[in-house]
């Protein structure tokens, strides 16, 4: 295979298309685990990019895990490459150089967008294109498409409910603070319990913890019991009578440190999972270059990839998140940390359900229906409606543009390395 001959080229622009698409997971979808904390005001933004970098770093390189697979989500036939390892190297290059310039576009436009919908319709579009659109696994897809639905539908649903019960039993009632410290022990144990559903199943999978799903529920119910029971002890020593303004409230500075603790666990979580849609495709490309022989759908993910996608995560958070963040966190909706709490907690809530049920689910477009979920408590005057919109149609884009991208970056590699 003559594309052998530009290894060290080949190699170095996977690395940076890695870093690149990497930068686009933290500017994008690494903001999404902080937004919520910000615009609620429960932490300051310093204190969150320094939460969310440090836990997204963590659970990408330390639970990023040691396999991933390279064929994103089975979405084209592996047999497809069969004697044609030069199309997989640069395909799966085309797809990361396409996936990070359409992460970056929203990302300049503040869009949450997903990930993993970047990378998929890179590599579908270049896989239809290329190698025919037989290859692609339409079916698989329009699982992936039907998220867009599923996902803002079934956290929208479960937000209505459980702020709808906050609103209901605490911060309308005479006694807030009373009804509070009866009832938010229950939400600690059920906050608890979700996230560490979430970290078990999902953050910590890829390092050998193979817990059953039963085996997750014991260990997650003792996880949310024991920090109940810290939260009660808590709640006892927050002075009910001091507080300036409703932001500064007793309640909402008990969500406010439940905020806290559902950011560092929802960063981790995300780390681990979507560092995979950047580095997938550097372990495809370096496997077939060192074994071009070999073009098996899995692919050893090295402790030096794992790095570069913790990098990139973490670099991309820091310089353009803040766009991101603005978005989710304040131009939807009013949040305080109560709105926020439940907007949180609804996202982690569908995740567990999709997990153990094989919904489709998109965490962006979960834990923006999370927090409308949320604001349709107030009506629909508490939310705004333009900026939904343009949400809206970025996700209808997200797919396509990303296929357009990876067919144009292709042929411009091609040109190139191909004679």
């Amino acid at each position: 295979m003559a594309i052998t001959e530009h290894f060290e080229i080949l190699m170095l622009l996977a690395i940076l298309a890695t870093f690149f698409m990497a930068w686009g997971v933290g500017a994008n979808d690494a903001a999404n685990a902080i937004a919520t904390s910000v615009g609620a005001k429960a932490i300051t933004l310093k204190h969150a990019l320094i939460i969310a970098i440090v836990f997204e770093f963590l659970g990408a390189y330390f639970a990023g895990g040691e396999v991933t697979q390279t064929i994103r989500k089975g979405i084209i036939d592996p047999n497809a490459f069969v004697g044609k390892a030069d199309v997989l190297i640069l395909g799966m290059l085309a797809s990361l150089f396409a996936a990070g310039s359409w992460l970056f576009i929203a990302s300049y436009k503040g869009w949450p967008v997903s990930t993993t919908h970047s990378i998929v319709g890179a590599i579908v579009g270049f896989g239809a294109w290329v190698l025919g659109a037989e290859t692609v696994y339409w079916t698989k897809v329009g699982i992936i498409v039907s998220s867009w639905i599923v996902s803002p539908l079934l956290a929208g649903i479960i937000a209505f409910i459980l702020f709808y019960s906050v609103k209901r039993l605490i911060l309308d009632n005479p006694n807030t603070y009373l009804s509070a410290t009866r009832l938010v022990p229950v939400y600690i144990l059920l906050t608890g319990f979700m996230i560490a559903m979430i970290t078990l199943t999902k953050g910590l999978k890829h390092i050998g913890l193979n817990l059953s799903l039963v085996e997750s529920i014991i260990c997650s119910l003792c996880i949310g019991l024991f920090l109940m029971m810290v939260g009660i002890l808590f709640i006892r020593k927050i002075d009910r009578f001091t507080h300036h303004g409703q932001m500064n409230h007793p309640v909402e500075r008990i969500f406010s440190l439940l905020m806290v603790f559902t950011a560092c666990s929802m960063a981790f979580a995300h780390g681990s999972n979507d560092v995979a849609n950047a580095v997938g495709p550097l372990a495809a490309i370096f496997g077939v270059l060192q074994d071009h022989e070999s073009l098996a759908t899995q692919s050893t993910t090295t402790n030096w990839i794992l790095l570069i996608g913790a990098l990139g995560i973490s670099i991309g958070l820091l310089t353009m998140g803040y766009r991101v963040m603005a978005t989710v966190g304040q131009r939807i909706t009013a949040l305080s940390p109560s709105h926020g709490f439940a907007a949180e907690l609804s996202a982690a809530t569908s995740v567990v359900i999709a997990s153990g049920t094989g919904l489709p689910i998109s965490t962006t477009h979960t834990l923006i229906g999370a927090i409308i979920g949320v604001g349709l408590v107030h009506g629909r005057q508490s939310l705004d409606w333009k900026t939904l919109a343009s949400i809206g149609q970025s996700w209808l884009i997200t797919i396509p543009a990303g296929g357009f991208l990876a067919i144009i970056f292709y042929y411009l590699l091609a040109a190139f390395f191909l004679d």
